[in-house]
């Protein structure tokens, strides 16, 4: 009798931990996608790694395709394709462990429409930046929220990056270097990258950590009351709470609303956005991923149909030309 399914998959779990250095979120979803595969697979009396066949995967990508979520629609292609990831890697794993099983290159993902990028530029992008002064709050609200907008934009943080900020991790004394201030940021995977901080932007987290009396060593912070009665007694020490993911996701939002924008706005809208400026200002898409600390140059390019200068010269060169 050899060894089960679920004896694997604790063992790739602890592999994913130890040797990957993966995150706990990253760990638990990859522990939701393969317990969920192995339980439909025990219904059908497949215990085994060595059970596992294209046949079966074809079946389980079929009932997969028939699943409904909790409001009864049924699985987004990314969803299920985020399943089928989970079972490659997995696959990948055993194969390394010369534990026979079906050869993960043979698992194919499904099609999936083309991501519409969302982003902000021009007077958009003014009209939010400058959206938390006209919100009815105190200064030192209204210039953090000024200094998150400014710094998710100036350097494509994603927002869970943002919210694990340091005072410590950007020094604002230092005069800047060519206008920009440099900092270390760990991102996904726990991977160090470099980021560039604008004047403008460093100004505005200046102005709101000058008006700050805390101790707390997060950058930003909650001051509304309202929370004072949740603080942890470290929170209450230290003099405020770090604002977390949600939090900021609600700022933005927020902020969008004031400023008058119909589009669904989010932290990660000024990503796409700060990508989407560099690539229309000449960036190449190399430079791109490593600024945004892509692992794979894939995710990158969802951004160059939409900062193309060929095309654009292209449509201004023999679109709608006048005939003499």
């Amino acid at each position: 009798m050899g060894t089960d399914l679920k004896t694997y998959l604790n063992e790739f779990l602890e592999h994913l931990e130890i040797e990957k250095n993966r995150s706990r979120a990253t760990i638990q979803n990859y522990r939701f996608y393969l317990e969920r595969f192995i339980n439909w697979a025990r219904e059908r009396r497949i215990t085994q790694a060595g059970h596992i066949t294209s046949e079966l995967i074809r079946q389980y990508r079929l009932w997969l395709n028939r699943l409904a979520d909790f409001k009864g629609e049924p699985l987004k292609k990314n969803t299920q394709n985020y399943h089928l990831i989970a079972i490659r890697s997995w696959l990948k794993y055993l194969a390394k462990r010369d534990i026979a099983t079906l050869a993960a290159e043979k698992i194919e993902l499904m099609k999936t429409p083309e991501r519409q990028v969302e982003f902000l530029d021009g007077d958009d992008l003014r009209r939010l930046l400058e959206a938390p002064t006209k919100i009815d709050e105190p200064e030192i609200i209204q210039k953090r929220d000024q200094a998150i907008l400014a710094t998710l934009f100036s350097t494509g943080l994603r927002v869970s990056e943002l919210a694990n900020l340091k005072i410590e991790n950007i020094n604002l004394e230092k005069p800047p270097k060519d206008g920009l201030t440099e900092f270390t940021v760990r991102g996904k995977g726990k991977k160090l990258r470099v980021v560039f901080l604008s004047a403008d932007a460093r100004d505005l987290l200046k102005s709101y950590t000058t008006l700050r009396h805390d101790v707390s060593p997060y950058l930003f912070i909650r001051h509304d009351r309202a929370h004072k009665k949740h603080e942890t007694e470290r929170e209450k020490k230290e003099g405020g709470a770090p604002l977390t993911s949600r939090s900021i996701e609600r700022i933005v939002k927020k902020c969008a609303k004031v400023a008058g924008l119909t589009k669904k706005v989010s932290p990660h809208t000024l990503r796409h956005s700060y990508a989407t400026d560099l690539l229309q200002g000449g960036a190449d898409i190399r430079s791109v991923q490593a600024l945004l600390g892509h692992a794979s140059i894939t995710t990158t390019q969802v951004y160059t149909h939409i900062t193309d200068p060929h095309l654009r010269e292209v449509h201004k060169s023999f679109h709608n030309r006048q005939k003499n």
